[in-house]
């Protein structure tokens, strides 16, 4: 059994044993006790994101914004949905966080989490998760994990170059390909469903060290 480094702290929720690295390195931790650290998030497309009651709080941009986004040639960034980045993630990380997403339906898009900028994209549906990896050069859906809306939900997900491993709520799944590579693509993006809420409610950022033998 891996050794827990001093960062994953017993009795935490948050409590990892990293399976894709020896050790860890704690890069930032939030717990949304205060005001947004504007040095590792970046809020997108306008859309609106508060803290309340230790909870982050993200949902769709204004309807001024809407409208004149769709009104021009940039529909796409309308702000229908909430949407912000994670900075300064490292090229081989853990991360684990406790999320949820709210929504009527999954009919308005899925939620999901980019692993760099549109570079290998977690998509979280109602009958499977996909991820896509270098935008479109493979596609791998699994029945499980799953990531079911209005709920609350424990995610770990760990990167380095060749896997990818996702874990919600204990289930987990290890996604192995040669074009798994996160160089240079320091951010997670988290995207929620068009018209619903997306909340964090912690979140633990390590940089992952040392593959164990024979990873």
């Amino acid at each position: 059994m891996l050794a827990l480094p001093a960062a994953v702290r017993a009795g935490d929720a948050a409590t990892v044993r990293p399976e894709l690295f020896k050790g860890l390195k704690l890069v930032y931790e939030d717990d949304f006790n205060g005001a947004l650290n504007t040095e590792f998030w970046e809020v997108r497309q306008s859309s609106t994101w508060a803290v309340k009651d230790g909870v982050l709080h993200g949902s769709e941009s204004p309807k001024e914004f809407q409208a004149k986004k769709l009104a021009s040639n940039d529909p796409s960034h309308a702000g229908l949905k909430p949407v912000i980045w994670l900075r300064k993630v490292p090229e081989n990380f853990v991360c684990s966080m406790r999320v949820r997403h709210d929504a009527r339906a999954y009919q308005r898009g899925f939620p999901l989490l980019d692993i760099g900028h549109h570079i290998h994209t977690l998509v979280f549906s109602e009958k499977a998760t996909t991820l896509t990896i270098k935008k479109n050069v493979e596609s791998s859906p699994v029945e499980k994990p799953l990531f079911a809306l209005n709920q609350w939900h424990e995610v770990v997900i760990e990167a380095r170059k060749g896997m990818l491993l996702l874990k919600v709520d204990g289930e987990k799944h290890v996604f192995e390909s040669s074009n798994i590579d996160t160089t240079g693509h320091a951010q997670i993006d988290f995207k929620g469903v068009d018209g619903g809420v997306f909340q964090i409610d912690s979140i633990r950022l390590w940089e992952g060290l040392q593959n164990p033998a024979g990873r």
